[in-house]
């Protein structure tokens, strides 16, 4: 564990050829990613998994989930502090903001049984329409 977090706080990614503003494949730009998708997964969980056992105990679900929760974290703290620098902290935090809607929109019909409807689609749509602009930079 200690060598993991020596690598993390070295930043070793930081010297890849398309560091900063030339956003190539590379680890500093596709780590991030990944461990929030697995973030945002186990958190999706965490959050709203109990849903489906409306019969348990508060108690006990709220310990489940911050079970889940530490897990998560192993997972988004190494993802923000890989991504800081190739992603601006904004572009870092709209990147899980998608994330977290497209992982959250295939649980609720995928586990929950929820239906997908246009407002649905919608709305997402004018999230990333706003994730588009986070992205673009200033507008001139």
């Amino acid at each position: 564990m200690e060598r993991l977090i020596r690598w993390l706080s070295a930043r070793p990614w930081a010297d890849s050829p398309s560091y900063g503003d030339q956003l190539g494949f590379n680890l500093a730009t596709l780590a991030p990613i990944g461990l929030l998708i697995a973030s945002n997964l186990f958190m999706t969980f965490a959050w709203y998994g109990h849903l489906k056992f409306p019969g348990a105990a508060l108690w006990l679900v709220v310990l489940v989930s911050w079970g889940i929760a530490f897990f998560e974290y192993w997972l988004a703290v190494p993802a923000n502090r890989i991504g800081y620098g190739v992603y601006s902290g904004a572009e870092l935090k709209t990147i899980q903001e998608v994330i977290s809607l497209s992982v959250f929109a295939l649980f609720a019909v995928l586990y929950l049984g929820e239906k997908f409807t246009w407002n649905h689609g919608i709305g997402f749509a004018l999230i990333g329409l706003g994730a588009f602009f986070i992205f673009k930079g200033p507008l001139k």
